[in-house]
């Protein structure tokens, strides 16, 4: 019989890499999650691990009880769902990763929708959303599918939600030309960026290397609240989402001469029956005003 908890133990061994942060992340010992997944080796009389130097990897055979293991554990999370809601509404914790943008535009307006469903919301940058999703730290991600450095594959279903237009943020002090903007014209200007990495960050500097030039980066935020300040205050400029743009802060945006479009959408793992509460958490997103500014 396979134990559950091993299981997620093994799963999460898969995403994490390495026995130490599964231990962080349990909130156990190293030694005892290093037991409990030979524990496992017995139970399925299959050898999952093998060492490479002081390192722990995966066998194939591990490799594959890890992926199966992720619609093993759905489906019972489904099971016991729909247990509890055979008389009720759609039952169930529904964990739902956004990135800042997406929160109050598209997340929070979702989840105010079905006040019964027990939602918990989580602020995951496409860098960050996209392993969570497949290591099974969330249900649902809205995120971009446009991210190259972590392609969306065959082991996630995709809902198209909207499509955001990426805008040159200035202070309105810098008398920025109307019209939309040329990348190269503002090759001598500090720029803002995100932080490493991520889908901004590398936006932004492939756009403007395509441009021609390399920024000169004078500061680095992951919050997008932040970053509009120091653009407002002159001291930097930057590439920002559309709903990125807070109307609180006083900026000017500019179209792209060429222009960018991240595709936002809500993405899910698939392989296994999806529990009655995240499909209302999917259409609760879908049902929301297109966003085009």
């Amino acid at each position: 019989m396979l134990n559950p908890w091993r299981l997620r133990l093994l799963s999460r061994l898969d995403t994490l890499g390495t026995i130490r942060a599964v231990a962080l992340d349990a909130n156990l010992s190293a030694s005892s999650v290093s037991q409990q997944l030979a524990v496992l080796e017995t139970e399925t009389r299959t050898q999952l691990l093998e060492r490479t130097g002081r390192r722990v990897r995966l066998t194939p055979a591990g490799q594959l009880l890890a992926r199966r293991a992720r619609a093993i554990l759905d489906h019972m999370d489904t099971v016991e769902a729909e247990l509890r809601g055979l008389h009720d509404e759609p039952a169930g914790l529904v964990r739902l990763g956004a990135f800042q943008s997406a929160i109050h535009t598209l997340a929070v307006p979702a989840v105010q929708r079905y006040p019964q469903l027990d939602v918990e919301l989580l602020e995951l940058e496409p860098h960050e959303s996209i392993p969570a999703l497949r290591g099974g730290d969330a249900d649902v991600i809205i995120t971009t599918t446009d991210f190259v450095e972590l392609p969306l594959g065959p082991d996630l279903d995709i809902v198209p939600l909207a499509a955001d237009p990426v805008v040159l943020v200035a202070s309105p002090d810098r008398n920025v030309p109307r019209g939309p903007a040329v990348l190269s014209d503002y090759a001598a200007e500090p720029w803002a960026l995100d932080i490493p990495q991520s889908y901004m960050a590398n936006l932004t500097l492939r756009l403007c290397r395509e441009s021609g030039f390399e920024p000169r980066v004078v500061c680095r935020f992951s919050n997008y609240l932040m970053t509009l300040q120091h653009v407002e205050a002159g001291l930097s400029i930057a590439l920002l989402p559309g709903l990125a743009v807070d109307p609180r802060y006083r900026v000017v945006t500019r179209e792209l001469a060429v222009p960018v479009t991240r595709t936002i959408a809500a993405v899910v793992r698939r392989g296994s029956p999806r529990r009655a509460a995240v499909n209302l958490v999917l259409n609760a997103l879908q049902e929301q005003p297109l966003l085009s500014d």
